[in-house]
């Protein structure tokens, strides 16, 4: 199979983590699946995330119910209207705290590494990605992606609808600070 180690960090000329994945996800027909703890995007992702469920793209976002940063998780609340407008499901894994890093673009590409979808990983931390492009491979993430989506819940923005007007406040507050988390 072909395999790619990605290193990206502060050093980088370019930001290359960043490049892979708005690449990977631009390039994406059927689908493109992120699974990630901590999911607070910049614009450029987040753009390109609804042009492809634009362009029919089955685009999931998996992130953890309880999470070790609650301003992270209110940050990742806060792009549930934005992705959800667009079709893009976004899901909570309810057993216990989702850790892995993994995106799976179509039936052939999958990626598994330390970078996590957030400012400080595509820019500010040194991480590895292994990005791997092989059928076999990408169909047993799809497997594990599958089975983690099944114990997990899909939330739609009517979900803040729910919350107190203080908590709807601190989503929207948490926002603000993305770009320095």
């Amino acid at each position: 199979m072909e395999a790619l180690c990605l290193p990206s960090g502060p050093a980088d000329p370019l930001e290359t983590c960043a490049l892979f994945y708005l690449a990977a996800i631009n390039s994406a027909k059927d689908k493109a699946w992120i699974a990630s703890p901590y999911f607070v995007p910049d614009g450029k992702i987040v753009a390109a995330l609804q042009l492809a469920a634009m362009r029919g793209v089955d685009v999931r976002i998996l992130i953890p119910e309880e999470t070790d940063s609650k301003l992270v998780q209110l940050s990742s609340m806060s792009y549930l209207k934005e992705m959800s407008d667009m079709g893009i499901k976004m899901y909570r894994y309810q057993n216990g705290f989702l850790h892995q890093k993994v995106v799976l673009v179509d039936d052939d590409l999958a990626t598994i590494g330390s970078a996590n979808f957030d400012n400080r990983s595509f820019r500010l931390n040194f991480e590895l990605t292994a990005v791997i492009r092989d059928k076999s491979f990408a169909s047993e993430v799809e497997k594990m992606l599958t089975q983690d989506l099944e114990n997990s819940r899909l939330v739609t923005d009517d979900v803040l609808e729910d919350k107190s007007y203080w908590y709807r406040l601190s989503v929207r507050a948490s926002r603000m600070l993305s770009p320095i988390k």
